[in-house]
C-alpha cells in the first residue's frame, strides 16, 4: 500500500490556531482562522500489517534512519515521552491502540522531500502519516478529521505542543480555512472544535518557500507567546492578545475571499499587511527571536521585487523559513534562481496551489 502526506503551510493566520483554545479559559479571546495548503513536497511510504511491532524506517536527506518498538502500549508511552525523531509515530500508535484492536504496521518511508524542522509541519506529516496507515491497513473507515483528530492526539503525546492547525496536511495539497474555537469544553473532538472549510481556486497560484538557512528557537517563541494568555496583565500582551484575534482574523478572512477569486496581487498585498502587523504587535513579546534579521532582509530584497507581490514569514516567524507569492511559473523559477545565486545558504521549494477541477 502506498501512502503520500505532504507538509503543511500556513498562508495565513499562524499562532491562531493555538491562541483561539484560550478560549476555554477567557471568552473575550476571539476565536482563531488560519489558511493552510499543503507543500507539494511530503512524506512518501509503503506500508504493510505487522503482527507484533511497530517498525518505522525513515529515508531523509543525510542518512537512512530504522526503528521497532513492540506494539504495546507502556513501550510506545515510553518511547513517545521521550521525545526525539521517533515520538511522534509511537505517540500516534499508541493511541490507537488504546482505541481499536489493532496489531502493528511496518512502514518504509523511502522518500522525503519535504524540508524537516522548517516551519513546513514535517513533524505532523509523520503523525499523519502513521495515523493513516493504520487506518487504511486495518480498515478503520475514519474520515480525514478523524485522522487529523488522532495524529493530533499522537503528537502531543509526545512533548511536542503543536497547534492543532499542522494536521491540515491530512487535505493533501487542497487549500483549507481552519476555524479554533475552545469555547467548546465538553468536546475532545476536532469535528466540533474546530471547523474546516474546503476552498476552491479558479486559477493556478504560484508560490515560493524560502529556507532562510538560519536557525530560531521555535519553543522560546511559543513559550513567551503563550505566557499572554490567557489574560493579559501588560500593553504587550494586549497587543498580543490582539494580532492574534482580531487583526489576523480579518486579514485572514480577506485572504480566504482573495484565494477564491484567484487574486494574486490581493493575496500580496495581504501578506505585506500580515507581515507589518505581526512585527508591531508581537515582536515586543520576543524580540530575541521574531526581530528575525535573515527574514526581513530577504522580504525587502530589491533584486526579487520585480517578480514578487508578496511575502511573509512562516509557521511560528521567526528566522527560520519565508514565503513569496509571486506572478506566474516563469517569475517562481526567476526568484528561486535570484536567492539561490545571491544567498546560497537559502534552499528554495516550489508551491503550486492548482486550480479546483
Amino acid at each position: 500500500m502506498q501512502i503520500f502526506v505532504p507538509g503543511r503551510l500556513c498562508l495565513f493566520g499562524e499562532h491562531s490556531d493555538w491562541a483561539g483554545e484560550y478560549r476555554r479559559h477567557n471568552r473575550e479571546i476571539e476565536v482563531g482562522y488560519t489558511l493552510l495548503v499543503g507543500t507539494n513536497q511530503g512524506l512518501y511510504a509503503r506500508v504493510k500489517p505487522h503482527p507484533t511491532q511497530l517498525v518505522l524506517q525513515t529515508s531523509l536527506s543525510d542518512r537512512t534512519r530504522k526503528t521497532l518498538i513492540p506494539m504495546e502500549k507502556e513501550a510506545l508511552l515510553s518511547e513517545a515521552k521521550k521525545g526525539g525523531f521517533f515520538s511522534y509515530a509511537a505517540g500516534v500508535a499508541y493511541q490507537f491502540l488504546a482505541s481499536f484492536p489493532v496489531a502493528g504496521l511496518e512502514i518504509d518511508n523511502y522518500l522525503t522531500d519535504l524540508p524537516i524542522q522548517k516551519g513546513l509541519s514535517s513533524s505532523a506529516a509523520i503523525c499523519v502519516l502513521v495515523a493513516r496507515s493504520f487506518n487504511q491497513v486495518y480498515d478503520l473507515k475514519m474520515t480525514l478529521q478523524e485522522e487529523m483528530e488522532f495524529a493530533y492526539q499522537g503528537e502531543i503525546t509526545t512533548p511536542s505542543r503543536c497547534g492543532r492547525m499542522d494536521q491540515a496536511c491530512a487535505y493533501g495539497n487542497r487549500p483549507i480555512a481552519m476555524i479554533f474555537d475552545g469555547d467548546r469544553p465538553k468536546s475532545t473532538c476536532i469535528a466540533n472544535r474546530t471547523h474546516i472549510i474546503e476552498l476552491k481556486v479558479p486559477k493556478d497560484l504560484f508560490f515560493v518557500i524560502v529556507d532562510l538557512g538560519a536557525s530560531k528557537n521555535t519553543q522560546k517563541i511559543l513559550t513567551q507567546l503563550n505566557e499572554c494568555y490567557p489574560f493579559a496583565t501588560n500593553e504587550v500582551q494586549a497587543n498580543v492578545q490582539k494580532y492574534l484575534g482580531s487583526i489576523s482574523y480579518q486579514i485572514t478572512q480577506a485572504a480566504v475571499d482573495a484565494l477564491q477569486k484567484g487574486d494574486a496581487e490581493q493575496i500580496g498585498i495581504l501578506m505585506k499587511q500580515a507581515q507589518a502587523e505581526f512585527d508591531k504587535h508581537l515582536i515586543p513579546a520576543c524580540p530575541e527571536e521574531l526581530t528575525a534579521p535573515v527574514l526581513h532582509q530577504l522580504l525587502e530584497y530589491e533584486l526579487i521585487q520585480p517578480y514578487i507581490l508578496g511575502g511573509k514569514g512562516v509557521g511560528s516567524q521567526g528566522d527560520g523559513t519565508a514565503q513569496f507569492i509571486v506572478k506566474d511559473a516563469e517569475s517562481q523559477q526567476k526568484v528561486i534562481d535570484i536567492i539561490e545565486h545571491n544567498f546560497p545558504q537559502m534552499q528554495c521549494l516550489k508551491l503550486t496551489i492548482y486550480a479546483t477541477k
